[in-house]
């Protein structure tokens, strides 16, 4: 993406008249910022899937408990339940995004993607994407690519920010960026790579953030496991061919317009939704209590 496109139209146009794969531009585009070589930016890309990797691994094997205690070792409770209403392969899916997410809601290491609000959302597509069709590093890391660039046009367009957008704009963002990979990494073509982020973003439109006590933990947590879960549902709609009807574009365009009208309480202020209910504010006071409690004695400033 040397040439920054600025919608998915020309990214398609300029892949359609040169014949690159989707992921060469916005390598290109890397090497450009980073004043790099080529050769240099694939171990970057490694580096970061390894963390993904890493956090799914960790949130399914360490003890994740936040300091408000709203977060208390989901994924690994879910893997555990002897009652599933889901196949094997999909409650992999859903138990990785959450357990990635947990990890930074318990201040582990985590890639934002393109968030840390939504970090447990490609480390768990791509982390199942590439145990059930197994998949190389090397296609996974194409598949970034292509989720950076799809991230790098709906910055540009609309927003990847809940204080701006609302949570479709992390979560949406998120699980539209792993849809568009999933599709890209089975061999689907542009124009069902676009659908995809197409598909997912209709899915996600509207979404409010409304983080209890304002910590990216309720109900952050369950809503990187759900759009996982929208990502591999709007990736097989759209590689089986399905039309959006509504192009990409102009679903990012109503993204951002979505955003724009939101109110301000639904935009990560905690003014409103989950965090202004009953309980909510009762946490929310909590936190705080527990906040002053530790703070240091002037005396011993």
């Amino acid at each position: 993406m040397s040439l920054l496109f600025t919608d998915f139209a020309s990214w398609q146009a300029h892949c359609d008249a040169t014949g690159e794969p989707l992921y060469q531009p916005v390598l290109a585009y890397e090497v450009e910022q980073k004043s790099r070589a080529e050769a240099d930016i694939w171990p970057g890309l490694q580096r970061a899937y390894d963390v993904m990797r890493d956090a799914v691994q960790t949130g399914l094997t360490q003890n994740m408990v936040s300091r408000s205690g709203m977060v208390n070792n989901g994924a690994r409770k879910i893997a555990a339940s002897p009652v599933t209403v889901l196949s094997p392969e999909f409650k992999q899916l859903v138990t990785r995004a959450l357990g990635a997410k947990e990890v930074n809601s318990c201040m582990g290491r985590v890639v934002a993607a393109p968030t840390a609000g939504a970090s447990g959302i490609l480390p768990g597509v791509l982390v199942t994407l590439q145990e059930q069709h197994q998949l190389d590093d090397r296609k996974i890391l194409e598949g970034l690519l292509v989720a950076a660039g799809i991230a790098l046009i709906i910055e540009q367009n609309a927003s990847l920010a809940g204080a701006v957008g609302g949570c479709q704009a992390e979560t949406g963002s998120a699980a539209a960026m792993g849809s568009g990979a999933i599709v890209y990494c089975l061999g689907g073509s542009v124009t069902e790579v676009f659908a995809a982020v197409a598909i997912t973003i209709q899915c996600m439109l509207g979404l409010v953030c409304d983080p209890v006590a304002g910590l990216v933990e309720v109900p952050c947590v369950v809503r990187n496991a759900s759009a996982a879960a929208i990502a591999f549902s709007s990736a097989q709609i759209a590689i089986a061919g399905v039309d959006p009807v509504i192009p990409v574009d102009q679903c990012v365009a109503a993204l951002g317009e979505v955003g724009q009208s939101m109110e301000t309480r639904y935009k990560e202020t905690a003014l409103g939704g989950l965090a202004n209910t009953t309980r909510g504010r009762e946490i929310e006071r909590m936190v705080l209590v527990q906040d002053v409690q530790i703070l240091p004695d002037e005396d011993e400033g």
